[in-house]
């Protein structure tokens, strides 16, 4: 299955840390998005935030070199602009409300939402897997339901908001929230119901238009993808490239489900809210919600049936010495979360100084983690 990824950075002023509203300037430096494969750099909601997205992908090699390419060439832009590159969910130092980024949707954004979207300064990573029809594609999104708190926390990078911490490993999350129809998508019979969903959430003044949804998997209104949007942007490469060989294999695994006439399993929708929470909170460090059996468990208990469930696929696509690779990272050094606020022992400016250090790396690593 092919599979790329789009990236949300926040720019920062080199002197003081606090972001920067430049995003016309440096993307200025930059091409613009090739029309074919949708590759390049975009605007996002607000001035103070750059997208970068690869083109499509049927390898992990392939996707890290695009990726890292990507991460190097905004960082560019930003230095030659006086600022720095920053990888994290939300904004480590405070700083004002900044501006909308320029355009029409993005105004009116900014005008039916008001004080929900001001200063949403919010970085996801999102995670597009090709997919046969849109038919097929919403019931892949019904299977992976259940793993998208899972997922969530393995990405957890957003524990400082505005100059403090707010306790959660994923704030990005908690502001999400805020947004209307957040969260785990309903279940979906066919794309047609999917459809008169969004069209109703438009027709009653909950949605922009039907590109937007704020669920954490969904139709792109796009590409001919599946478009999982739960994971909080990763501090490195290596953690993009990890939520996108996990995302495609539970695709692959949804397909192999319905293949063999396995329908997806019914979630309750005040738990789904709740393992959303309880991974926004804990990340991989505390309780999660186990939506299939409906009730509390660990969250590393969830991982590991995540990694059991993925591991014939992720085999299949030649991508299991990878993943474990960044697996056996991960649990060594603990998610973004973990390790922001380990750097922040030497204050929180020292957390974006950190943060922007591995944002764009130079050295470009093998599937197989070598370098």
């Amino acid at each position: 299955m092919t599979v790329g990824v789009e990236e949300e950075f926040l720019l920062v002023d080199s002197a003081s840390g606090g972001t920067a509203a430049r995003a016309s300037s440096v993307l200025g430096r930059l091409r613009p998005a090739d029309a074919a494969t949708g590759a390049g750099f975009h605007r996002e909601l607000l001035a103070t935030q750059v997208e970068s997205a690869t083109g499509v992908c049927t390898g992990l090699d392939e996707l890290r070199r695009q990726l890292t390419e990507g991460r190097l060439a905004l960082a560019a832009a930003a230095r030659a602009e006086g600022l720095r590159l920053v990888a994290s969910g939300t904004a480590v130092l405070p700083s004002p409300d900044p501006p909308a980024a320029e355009g029409s949707r993005f105004t009116r954004i900014t005008d039916m939402y008001a004080a929900v979207v001001r200063g949403y300064q919010c970085c996801g990573c999102h995670v597009h897997v090709g997919v046969p029809d849109r038919e097929t594609a919403v019931a892949v999104l019904n299977h992976l339901a259940p793993w998208l708190p899972t997922l969530l926390a393995l990405s957890a990078n957003s524990p400082f908001h505005q100059g403090r911490d707010t306790g959660y490993a994923s704030w990005r999350m908690v502001e999400q929230t805020r947004f209307p129809g957040s969260g785990i998508m309903p279940y979906f019979r066919s794309a047609a119901e999917y459809d008169r969903r969004i069209e109703r959430l438009v027709e009653c003044g909950a949605l922009v238009d039907e590109r937007m949804t704020f669920w954490l998997a969904r139709l792109s209104p796009t590409y001919p993808t599946v478009e999982i949007r739960v994971a909080d942007v990763g501090t490195r490469v290596d953690d993009a490239v990890l939520q996108a060989a996990l995302t495609r294999a539970l695709v692959d695994h949804a397909l192999a489900e319905l293949a063999a006439g396995r329908e997806a399993p019914r979630l309750n929708e005040q738990l789904c809210a709740a393992a959303v929470w309880s991974a926004a909170r804990y990340g991989l460090d505390g309780q999660g919600v186990d939506l299939r059996k409906e009730h509390p468990v660990p969250a590393s208990e969830l991982v590991s049936e995540l990694f059991a469930v993925a591991r014939p696929f992720l085999e299949q696509n030649g991508d299991l010495a990878g993943v474990r690779a960044a697996f056996g990272r991960l649990l060594e050094e603990g998610t973004g979360a973990s390790r922001q606020r380990a750097a922040a022992s030497g204050g929180l400016r020292a957390v974006v100084d950190v943060l922007a250090e591995h944002t764009a790396p130079t050295p470009l690593l093998s599937a197989n983690g070598a370098s």
